[in-house]
């Protein structure tokens, strides 16, 4: 079963900057753990799988920003990834990019759409 349906994951001004929020999402019938980052204002957000070893992220609950709050960092491989782009800057799949989770804004709530997976 594809999702066609936007799925509200937070509302504005929940994630605060430096903050990160899990969700799930349905596709195809199978859950996909997804997180939201709130990097300089902006909201993103990924699938909670790095590009190197398809694992989760976060090695504590809810924990993907490096201590400075630079980076998405995979708390096994030590990725770095760019919270912006979901580019991977430093680590074993340099230059692949982190499954996109488009969100749009509708009123007060933050809605999720379809993972984007990208080729590289």
């Amino acid at each position: 079963m594809v999702q066609d349906a936007p799925v509200e994951v937070a509302h504005v001004g929940e994630v605060e900057p430096g903050t990160t929020k899990k969700f799930i999402l349905q596709v195809d019938g199978r859950e996909v753990e997804c997180f939201v980052v709130n990097y300089g204002g902006g909201l993103f957000a990924y699938v909670n799988r790095c590009r190197h070893v398809p694992m989760t992220m976060d090695w504590i609950e809810n924990q993907f920003l490096t201590e400075d709050g630079r980076y998405i960092l995979c708390a096994t491989h030590g990725a770095a990834y760019e919270p912006e782009s979901g580019e991977c800057i430093f680590g074993p799949p340099c230059g692949k990019v982190l499954d996109r989770v488009p969100l749009t804004i509708a009123g007060d709530r933050v809605l999720a759409h379809r993972p984007l997976e990208d080729e590289t």
